[in-house]
């Protein structure tokens, strides 16, 4: 009760911010068309591409020769939702089952937070960073797959069933949610987490192979994508543009992509870099010997860092994984993750000025769009290193006080100090 009453000034006060933030981000939602805020190529995804979709995957498959379908088959259950409330419109039951999820992530951060030894930064993060992308997570279906993470997250330690679940339906949706069991603790925790995750998993993959057909279409689509104009190897290419290089620009797999000369080279260098970077966080796994209850938060935010610096493509929706991510950490006063959160935001704010307020000049590689390319991207690769760097040091033990006895980190529920695992 006294806990309840120091944290409800707090509680409300982040409770009030919500409804401001998505107010405004509503308004800039409906005023879309405007040239600063993309000139209605935010909002033109959902009433165009998701609801052709809507149409395609009502009949019983998913759109398996369409190029712009990448997606795991879990997507589609998400772009039919909207059908669950036939009063509104396609675009506005899409939009208001996003609002629902983003309060959802809001409120679980703030029950998070609320608890001996954490903190209502996570929810201050949240609920005040995600405004920085303007419109856009209002117009993508990424709040939804953050949610998954995020409950993934916050339930491990209480349950490992019900985290290994969650990120296998986020992961049914959109890969990376698999990414958050990378840091579950050794012992019964893990066991319970990925082996929920995959019969999950497998099951709710073969309900969806029942009822749609062609559900792993999608993977001939992913395999053919270049390199993507805002990824760290688009700005590579970008810059080289400026210099001479022969490559241009091209609309493809609902991107815009670079083709010319030595493309090929760098989007297979890319792919390299993807499995060095797996291959440096089971290296991590294998020898981390102090687990604390931040560390399974840590490792998914450096994990899906990673994976998004290395990848050949970076959309500006990816943020939204990032600030959920980085919110999770926040929540825990042990985390070792705050500079990383820093970080991240600034990246954020850098992605709304790539994307939607100065696209046209990354696509036509102006020297502005290289720099906001260089500035967005150098953060995110510097919060990706500092972050693997913090988890790796957070992992050591201590001393002669980690040779003591500590519990064992394979019970439901983590203790709040350190643990040992040598």
């Amino acid at each position: 009760m006294n806990r309840l009453r120091a944290n409800s000034g707090p509680v409300l006060a982040v409770t009030a911010l919500w409804p401001i933030t998505r107010a405004v981000m509503l308004w800039l939602l409906v005023h879309d068309a405007s040239p600063l805020l993309g000139g209605g190529a935010v909002d033109r995804e959902v009433w165009r591409l998701y609801f052709h979709w809507y149409g395609v995957l009502a009949h019983g498959a998913f759109p398996a020769h369409d190029t712009l379908w990448q997606y795991p088959p879990g997507a589609g259950t998400v772009l039919l939702a909207p059908g669950l409330l036939p009063w509104l419109t396609y675009f506005q039951a899409f939009v208001a089952l996003t609002l629902a999820a983003d309060a959802l992530v809001m409120a679980a951060l703030v029950r998070a937070g609320t608890r001996p030894g954490r903190s209502l930064h996570g929810a201050v993060l949240w609920t005040a960073g995600l405004p920085l992308l303007l419109q856009l997570p209002l117009a993508r279906y990424d709040v939804e797959v953050t949610a998954l993470a995020v409950l993934s997250l916050l339930a491990m330690a209480r349950s490992p069933r019900a985290g290994g679940a969650f990120a296998a339906l986020g992961a049914l949706v959109k890969v990376w949610p698999a990414l958050v069991l990378l840091g579950t603790p050794r012992g019964r925790t893990t066991r319970g987490a990925w082996a929920w995750a995959a019969a999950t998993g497998a099951l709710s993959l073969g309900l969806l192979a029942v009822v749609f057909d062609h559900p792993l279409s999608f993977l001939r689509q992913q395999g053919g994508r270049g390199v993507q104009i805002e990824s760290l190897g688009g700005t590579a290419l970008n810059l080289a543009r400026r210099t001479g290089w022969s490559g241009r620009e091209r609309y493809q797999y609902g991107s815009v992509e670079l083709v010319g000369p030595y493309v090929h080279t760098v989007a297979t260098a890319f792919l390299a870099l993807t499995v060095v970077a797996f291959a440096l966080l089971v290296v991590w796994r294998v020898r981390a010997r102090r687990w604390t209850e931040a560390t399974p938060f840590d490792a998914a935010l450096s994990a899906v860092l990673l994976f998004t610096v290395t990848s050949r493509v970076i959309s500006p929706q990816y943020m939204i994984w990032l600030v959920g991510l980085a919110a999770v950490c926040l929540t825990s006063r042990h985390t070792s993750q705050r500079p990383v959160a820093v970080l991240v935001l600034a990246a954020t704010a850098l992605s709304t000025l790539v994307f939607p307020m100065h696209y046209g000049e990354i696509v036509d590689g102006t020297w502005t769009g290289c720099l906001l390319l260089v500035a967005r991207n150098g953060i995110l690769a510097a919060a990706a290193v500092l972050s693997f760097t913090r988890l790796r040091r957070a992992a050591r033990p201590i001393g002669k006080s980690a040779q003591r006895p500590e519990p064992r980190p394979d019970s439901d529920r983590l203790p709040d100090r350190a643990v040992s695992l040598s």
